[in-house]
């Protein structure tokens, strides 16, 4: 019985956050630190910040990939696939809807009025959840200092993940310098994940499975591969391949549900689940390996050593997405007023959904765009 009440809040939880979380990894990270960890307390600060570190080091998106870590601390396998698949959900029915009426008319519906005023919100949770776990992942000076040198090197344009193993590299070079015994443990599992399609879309899956399979970073990085998968084979074309991209940037949850909207140009409706599935199964079998590991990279002093070094890189890591977030959204007196009214209702009025904080920005934005 408890089984199923987990699955059904792990659902409920990540289809409203599947809902409303713009923004990008960084934001969608933050609304769950707030929901997971402050709000429910299904795990520890700690831990959370484990789980990011180490999803930041493998491929595919990262909320995403969060979302099953969480799922699996609440509900097991189960919660696992229920968490990725409720929060990939509402994108995908929001996506295929956008693609159905560019497919009949041309173009895309206007929403811009209704998102100006998302993104200066978004920026105030996603500070909200850095300052919270910043104070979690500093536990030193050194750690202090590796933190600050990855914000410097993120913000000069050096690859994130390139700053995030170079972090954890110095970490363990810290270690090393302070002690010299050391022990290492072992781990394992493993988790299959079949899905029936049809002969006519494999080429779809396949083509987004390996996409799914290679990509890190932004939704830029999403755009050089398709380009070069699709755009440059003639399979599509690069102004269709723009206007995916859009859709992803302005609809809630991750921004690869691009692949849904290409894959519906594509194949139609099965196309668009060929597409969706392809690109997302790379993560669910990623984190399925990776999800054991973590507790026992903890309870190794030199994994632990190299986690503390990661973790404290992808806090940097994101306060660097806010403040290229913040230097592109925040042009006006409309957009920094927004910021500042959901700045205080994150700070002051602690105890506030993160969801409304979302829909308070958005129709605050919409009233000013009216002036």
């Amino acid at each position: 019985m408890d089984s199923k009440k987990n699955l059904k809040e792990v659902a409920k939880l990540f289809f409203k956050l599947g809902s409303i979380a713009f923004g990008g990894p960084a934001a969608h990270i933050a609304m769950m630190e707030d929901e997971v960890v402050k709000k429910r307390k299904w795990m520890s600060h700690q831990h959370f910040l484990d789980l990011v570190g180490a999803t930041n080091l493998i491929p595919g998106p990262n909320s995403t990939e969060m979302t099953m870590h969480c799922g699996h601390e609440r509900a097991g396998w189960k919660g696992l696939i229920v968490a990725g698949a409720s929060f990939v959900f509402p994108a995908v029915v929001i996506t295929m809807i956008f693609a159905w009426l560019y497919q009949q008319y041309g173009q895309l519906p206007k929403v811009e009025p209704f998102i100006y005023g998302i993104k200066p919100a978004v920026i105030a949770i996603i500070l909200g959840a850095v300052y919270r776990l910043g104070k979690k992942a500093l536990k030193n000076v050194e750690l202090g200092i590796l933190g600050a040198l990855t914000l410097i090197a993120c913000l000069l344009g050096v690859h994130e993940i390139l700053a995030l193993f170079a972090c954890g590299l110095l970490g363990l070079i810290l270690y090393f310098v302070r002690n010299s015994k050391n022990t290492l443990n072992s781990f394992t599992p493993f988790l299959l994940l079949q899905v029936v399609i049809t002969p006519s879309t494999l080429k779809i899956l396949w083509t987004f499975f390996k996409v799914g399979a290679l990509l890190y970073g932004s939704g830029y990085v999403l755009f050089a591969f398709l380009d070069a998968e699709l755009v440059s084979t003639g399979t599509l074309t690069r102004q269709e391949l723009i206007d995916a991209v859009a859709v992803g940037q302005f609809t809630p949850g991750p921004v690869l549900s691009t692949a849904t909207f290409i894959g519906w140009q594509l194949g139609g409706f099965w196309g668009a689940i060929a597409a969706t599935v392809g690109i997302f199964l790379p993560s669910f079998i990623f984190v399925s390996i990776l999800n054991p590991f973590v507790p026992k990279m903890r309870k190794s002093k030199i994994f632990s050593a190299f986690l503390d070094a990661v973790n404290i890189a992808a806090v940097a890591v994101i306060v660097a997405v806010c403040v290229e977030m913040g230097k592109e959204t925040l042009t006006d007196w409309r957009t920094i007023l927004i910021a500042a009214i959901s700045l205080i209702a994150v700070f002051v009025f602690k105890k506030i959904n993160s969801a409304f904080i979302v829909i308070g920005g958005s129709l605050i934005g919409y009233f000013l765009s009216l002036i």
